[in-house]
């Protein structure tokens, strides 16, 4: 009987939801650190701010038989403003970048769940190279801005496009994009 080598494994299967497990807390805390400390080097020592005190960190899990696994895309919502929310450190793993649904399934938890708790308008600074990918899910260019010496595009969501969550914590489950 021969081992087989699970090291490269993807998982086809993912849950969208609410990261409020231990577990899962630490593993977008890992991610945001891999992302956007060591690979883009955007921040030195952390990632983390003032935001992370008061914001709702979202996930994307990959499942190992059907149990969740581990965090492999995140993003935080925060409302600084009564009725106005704003989505930041959307990350996903290298390695799951292109499964494909990953960040437009945590953008669609996003700005759903605020629609949910009574949003008027969602708001997020995203990188150049991601406005695209922002523009095709119904969101609209406000104005380019520098953050953290990256060239950032501010978009707006058209929350239209995005039905209320009440509970993120539940969420949904997301299947790969086949090859």
């Amino acid at each position: 009987m021969s081992l087989m080598d699970h090291s490269t494994f993807i998982s086809p299967e993912f849950i969208i939801r609410a990261a409020t497990e231990t577990w899962e807390l630490q593993g977008v805390s890992r991610l945001r650190h891999q992302v956007f400390v060591d690979e883009q080097r955007i921040f030195v020592g952390s990632d983390h701010d003032e935001i992370d005190a008061s914001a709702l960190p979202l996930a994307a899990i990959a499942t190992l038989a059907a149990e969740p696994a581990e965090v492999v895309g995140t993003v935080r919502i925060h409302e600084p403003t009564p009725g106005i929310w704003w989505g930041s450190r959307l990350a996903v793993a290298p390695a799951y970048r292109r499964v494909g649904r990953l960040g437009p399934e945590l953008i669609r938890l996003a700005v759903s769940t605020a629609n949910g708790l009574g949003c008027s308008e969602f708001h997020a600074h995203v990188q150049l190279q991601n406005v695209p990918l922002f523009r095709r899910l119904h969101w609209e260019p406000q104005g380019e801005i520098e953050l953290h010496g990256v060239r950032h595009m501010h978009m707006l969501a058209s929350l239209d496009h995005y039905p209320p969550i009440c509970d993120p914590t539940i969420g949904w489950s997301a299947r790969a994009r086949r090859p």
